[in-house]
């Protein structure tokens, strides 16, 4: 079970476990199950539901699972949805991962712009396996975080920039997604949604703090980063690096997740979670069960974060933190 909901001017919500299509009936009283829908529809600021997934190779079953999530979403008052890095799939192989892979033109795209629409709700899906542009000759992808509008239109394609390639062979990690997948040519300004402006990156740009204050130069208030952590480096880093990114940005962090195991080969993390500007953790979706946590994004609270400690005002410039390269 999630953890326990409490609320307040910015309440926290424990992971709403999404099991079957009957997933309210996990929460543990009908109480809290009419005061979280009745709170959330409510609400004097918008809503967004950061999303934790169990992907396999199953395509199918992964989009089956996906949908469920956003139309309880939608039904709990959330105008923006986030779902995690793979979402579309997670393939057993090199081989099957790019099988598998589809244009942005392609049916997974078309399912999700139609649902967007219907429901009437944006949606950040990343990310998604896309053919690079010359797949017929040269076979790689690139690893894409698509952001839908709630009339279904496309209005934003990040493509990864930074790519995990590392071996800890202590910690039984073995991963080169450099092997069939192109980096992305460059970062992308924020996004204006119901929510506020929110930056784009995926999974291990999470590591990299010149991706998030350049984001945040740029007008970011929400940066997110939609993952597929391994079990070793979740376990040691997850948390902290996304506490990291909202204090040194204060910006909100959202970051929808894989978890538990995919195939024989492969399992993640999980934690699924949403961060404040002031670096507090709003709401973790634990690291065994899809689910989804629903967070009031108030705005307010980045400009006071930001009035309060004008970090970005502190600042030196580009040259002084170059200096030492001088010497």
């Amino acid at each position: 079970m999630g953890k326990m909901m409490r609320f307040g001017p910015m309440f926290k919500v424990g992971c709403v476990l999404e099991i079957s299509a009957k997933y309210l009936d996990s929460l543990p009283t009908r109480k809290y199950k009419n005061k979280l829908q009745n709170r959330m529809s409510s609400s004097a600021h918008p809503v967004a539901a950061v999303c934790q997934v169990t992907a396999t190779p199953d395509k199918e079953a992964n989009f089956s699972a996906c949908k469920q999530l956003v139309e309880k979403a939608k039904q709990q008052g959330a105008c923006m949805v986030f779902l995690p890095e793979g979402f579309d799939y997670i393939g057993s192989s090199r081989e099957e991962t790019l099988a598998l892979s589809e244009s942005l033109e392609g049916d997974i795209m078309s399912r999700y712009t139609h649902l967007s629409r219907k429901l009437e709700v944006w949606l950040s899906l990343g990310g998604f396996h896309e053919r690079g542009r010359d797949w017929e000759s040269e076979r790689r992808i690139y690893n894409s975080h698509v952001i839908i509008n709630d009339k279904g239109d496309i209005v934003s394609v990040y493509r990864k920039s930074h790519l995990f390639d590392v071996e800890l062979p202590e910690k039984g990690v073995s991963l080169k997604e450099s092997a069939f997948t192109i980096p992305g040519p460059s970062l992308l300004p924020p996004v204006q949604t119901p929510i506020g402006k929110v930056g784009l990156g995926i999974c291990y740009d999470l590591r990299f703090p010149e991706l998030s204050l350049a984001l945040r130069r740029h007008g970011a208030e929400i940066l997110t980063y939609p993952s597929a952590f391994t079990v070793a480096t979740g376990t040691a880093h997850w948390e902290v690096l996304l506490r990291a990114r909202a204090i040194e940005t204060q910006c909100f962090v959202l970051a929808a997740a894989q978890v538990s195991r995919h195939h024989e080969k492969r399992s993640s993390y999980g934690h699924a979670l949403a961060v404040d500007p002031w670096g507090e953790v709003l709401g973790d979706c634990g690291g065994e069960n899809p689910g989804m946590v629903l967070v009031e994004i108030d705005l307010e609270r980045v400009s006071s974060t930001r009035k309060n400690m004008p970090v970005q005002q502190h600042r030196r410039d580009t040259g002084f933190y170059h200096s030492l390269e001088q010497t």
